[in-house]
């Protein structure tokens, strides 16, 4: 199972998004480190529209999805992008 893969689930399973993509921006970091050419799942965008986040700071939404993906990071998963929305606000992606 991909990086990408399992955030899907998990984030599916714990949010039951109304929207959701997942993003993997790794190419888009080649050559900011030595030796990396952008190549793997290190660099992730979460683009996600859930009813769980209405009435929450954009903080405790990025919490809650950070929270919920924690394991990628201990696995390898290196930056994250979270842009998060709850229905019926303006979403921008």
């Amino acid at each position: 199972m991909t990086v990408k893969s399992r955030i899907e689930y998990r984030l599916t399973e714990a949010l039951s998004p109304e929207r959701l993509e997942v993003l993997n921006e790794s190419h888009l970091h080649a050559g900011h480190q030595p030796g990396f050419d952008g190549g793997g799942e290190t660099h992730m965008r979460i683009r996600i529209v859930a009813a769980q986040f209405a009435g929450k700071t954009r903080v405790a939404r990025h919490r809650m999805v950070n929270e919920l993906v924690r394991e990628e990071f201990d696995a390898g998963l290196h930056a994250l992008a979270i842009e998060t929305a709850a229905p019926g606000e303006p979403v921008v992606w």
